[in-house]
């Protein structure tokens, strides 16, 4: 398979993974005030991927970018509380996955308050060990990415990747202070790890231009992307 075609049906999944996130009600357009104040024109929520059917395909859709992605891994960890059910619903994807030829993918998540009885501590899983990928659903503030990066240092593991489903590709701040840099941008500079998502804002716009549908939020969205857009 040449380079080209190979981009094409990255493309062409990206796409479907938009469609998807559409269809679930994940992502939605209108007029939506963000965590900073800003008001965004569209809002991108994957903890309404709440159902087995739903987490299914959004586990095939995370295994797959991963597996394309050329990242070399021996484990999944997810952070509490939304990347517990992502490990654990990818790993299982993983396992399934023709590329992989049956290796079982471990997986581990923390608890946000060790345990102090039964197995007690703060990991729940298989052990960190070796090249770790984290999976969650979006990079905000890059507070997650830290704390997971030090847990999984600390087992003596070497943080791989950071796997999301949606790169806003957004610089930080505020409705009145943009940084120089997004969230995704920062990760990868401080931690030096590379940040693989399923889609980003490129293929949200792609889907604005090419589906008369949804045409009427483009230039919102282009607007929105013009004023904070990485």
């Amino acid at each position: 398979m040449n380079n080209t075609t190979q981009q094409e049906q990255s493309q062409q999944r990206r796409r479907e993974f938009v469609r998807f996130a559409l269809e679930q009600g994940v992502l939605r357009f209108g007029q939506f005030e963000t965590k900073s104040g800003r008001l965004s024109p569209y809002f991108f929520n994957a903890g309404l991927f709440n159902s087995g059917k739903s987490l299914g395909t959004l586990a095939q859709f995370y295994a797959d970018t991963l597996m394309n992605s050329g990242v070399q891994f021996d484990m999944l960890f997810g952070p509490a509380y939304k990347g517990i059910s992502l490990a654990a619903a990818t790993s299982i994807a993983l396992a399934n996955h023709p590329a992989l030829n049956g290796r079982d993918v471990p997986y581990a998540f923390d608890r946000k308050e060790a345990k102090d009885h039964g197995e007690g501590g703060v990991l729940v899983g298989a052990p960190l060990e070796g090249k770790v990928v984290i999976i969650d659903d979006v990079i905000t503030a890059g507070t997650s990415v830290r704390h997971s990066v030090e847990v999984i240092e600390s087992q003596g593991a070497t943080p791989a990747a950071v796997l999301i489903a949606m790169d806003r590709m957004e610089k930080g701040g505020n409705h009145e202070e943009v940084a120089a840099h997004s969230a995704v941008q920062e990760v990868e500079q401080k931690y030096g790890l590379p940040v693989v998502s399923i889609a980003s804002l490129n293929d949200i716009m792609s889907l604005l231009e090419e589906d008369e549908q949804f045409s009427q939020h483009k230039n919102a969205v282009l607007a929105y992307r013009e004023k904070y857009g990485a």
